[in-house]
């Protein structure tokens, strides 16, 4: 992959335990006294040179933003997983959908989603993600609501085309603003809490289908399935609207009511201490320089072989083999929570190990071996009970390994403000494009309860996950090392020794 190096440019050294926006306000140990860490430093981000007003100024991020988009990604998945709910909790019967009509509603989806990511990176440079992410979100509440008036399998189809369509902003442009704010030891934790949040969704759509099932079925002549589209679409309103006034945008424009001036002037000192570049043009010379380096190419194979790892959205294994073995509707949408919450702890202790050991790679691997070895007994199948439900509550393991990479990506690719963007919405619009038509292949609903061909290629893919990993990691540390000597005692966050934080490469 084309890779040149310019003449060495003025480099930014970091350390990041020892920069502070604010110095005539440190909390500076006396000398020669030794510090006491605290117990919590092993769970949270602890640095002991941090002045109190950017401590401060973390908590406003935690508080306003972090909780923003994690209240945004659960509608996000409430509204995506929906389906799979709907799917065996009535719809299947009512609509006819006895083929493969439920993996053509998630090629549906996905070809919005595709469409949808790259030009909506492009416009979050230019329109403030306070405005361009609401907007979309009240879009697919919206469509959301329509879902309940759907009459045929074709009336779904085309209107999750259009949800497809406005979600494809979101995850995106989730990481981009976050890693706008964040230092890289501090990043990982923030992603994986965002990320979690679509565990939480997807645990609160099965307890929802069940209470509604349970409660409102036949209420106004309507079945319990298009009373869930209803309530999600209720409980998404409220925060669509809040986040008009709450998503901060970025450090550079940002007006959010919580920041001061002080806050401002500190996020873009934070950003600019480790060498996390502001917006600017974005025209030819930026697109050849992002098609100029290797992070484009090798991250985006990475999060195609995430993405499509498993089944569609709307296929659930282990709620078809419930249904297959007899079980209730209530039973069918609840025990799969279990794998959720499973998912749901290892993505926040994954982050939390992830920036303590400041190793994402390794950290990553993790979740590949624990997703690829349920793959292989579930591919296996003809195993005693108890290791098929084992099997089945651990498939969402592999989870934890997707808001890991974008954290990593938003490292990599720091330096520079456009090749971070446009990065991780090719990352995720190439994802979803093979999503787009793979499962079709590998997990059609035809071949539920088993989906022996599906489980052999999980197998095989978690494989492929294991050595692209270890290829980024490598080609990550080489560029590392390639700068030892400009950036000497700098250490951040990386899968060795730090974080490469200057744009040593192809930056004119």
């Amino acid at each position: 992959m084309p890779e040149r190096l310019s003449p060495a440019p003025k480099e930014l050294e970091v350390d990041e335990s020892s920069h502070d926006v604010s110095s005539s306000s440190r909390d500076d140990p006396e000398p020669g006294k030794q510090t006491k860490v605290p117990w919590w430093t092993y769970i949270w981000d602890y640095e002991p040179g941090r002045s109190h007003e950017e401590r401060a100024f973390i908590q406003k991020l935690d508080v306003f933003l972090v909780t923003m988009l994690s209240f945004g990604y659960f509608i996000k998945n409430l509204d995506q997983t929906n389906i799979s709910n709907a799917f065996v909790s009535g719809m299947k019967e009512e609509l006819g959908m006895n083929g493969n009509e439920i993996n053509l509603v998630d090629t549906a989806w996905t070809v919005g989603y595709v469409v949808g990511q790259i030009p909506s990176q492009i416009v979050l440079t230019k329109v403030r993600p306070s405005i361009w992410v609401p907007s979309c979100e009240l879009l697919w509440t919206v469509l959301t609501f329509c879902l309940a008036a759907a009459k045929t399998s074709n009336h779904v189809i085309t209107i999750r085309f259009f949800v497809g369509l406005a979600e494809s902003i979101f995850y995106p442009a989730a990481h981009t603003i976050l890693g706008s704010w964040y230092k890289p030891s501090e990043l990982g934790k923030r992603a994986c809490i965002f990320h979690a949040s679509s565990a939480a969704a997807s645990m609160f759509s099965g307890y929802l289908q069940a209470g509604v099932y349970r409660g409102l079925n036949g209420v106004n002549g309507l079945p319990g399935w298009k009373w869930l589209f209803i309530m999600d679409g209720i409980i998404s309103i409220p925060i669509c609207l809040a986040g008009f006034f709450v998503l901060p945008d970025l450090p550079e424009n940002t007006r959010a009511f919580y920041l001061n001036e002080s806050d401002r002037d500190m996020a873009q000192a934070r950003m600019k201490e480790i060498g996390r570049a502001p917006r600017t043009r974005l025209g030819r010379s930026t697109i050849k320089r992002i098609f100029g380096r290797w992070h484009v190419y090798l991250l985006s194979i990475l999060y195609i072989i995430f993405i499509n790892l498993g089944p569609s959205g709307s296929i659930n294994p282990m709620a078809l083999w419930l249904k297959a073995k007899g079980e209730s509707v209530e039973r069918i949408n609840i025990i799969p929570t279990a794998s959720s919450a499973i998912q749901l702890v290892l993505t926040v202790s994954f982050a939390i190990l992830s920036d303590a050991t400041h190793h994402r790679a390794s950290v990553m691997s993790i979740s590949t071996f624990l997703g690829g070895f349920a793959a292989l007994v579930l591919a296996i199948w003809n195993i005693p009970d108890g290791l098929k439900w084992f099997a089945f509550l651990l498939q969402r393991a592999s989870v934890p390994y997707g808001p890991l990479s974008m954290s990593w990506a938003n490292e990599i690719c720091g330096a520079d403000a456009e090749e971070r963007a446009i990065v991780i919405g090719i990352m995720n619009s190439l994802g979803y494009a093979f999503f787009a038509w793979v499962p079709l292949l590998t997990y059609p609903q035809l071949d539920s309860p088993m989906f022996r061909k599906g489980f052999i290629f999980s197998t095989a893919a978690f494989v492929a996950q294991a050595v692209i990993t270890a290829t980024v990691a490598y080609m990550y540390k080489r560029d590392q090392k390639r700068n030892k000597s400009l950036r000497r005692d700098a250490p951040g966050i990386g899968d060795e020794e730090g974080v490469l934080v200057s744009p040593i490469l192809d930056r004119p």
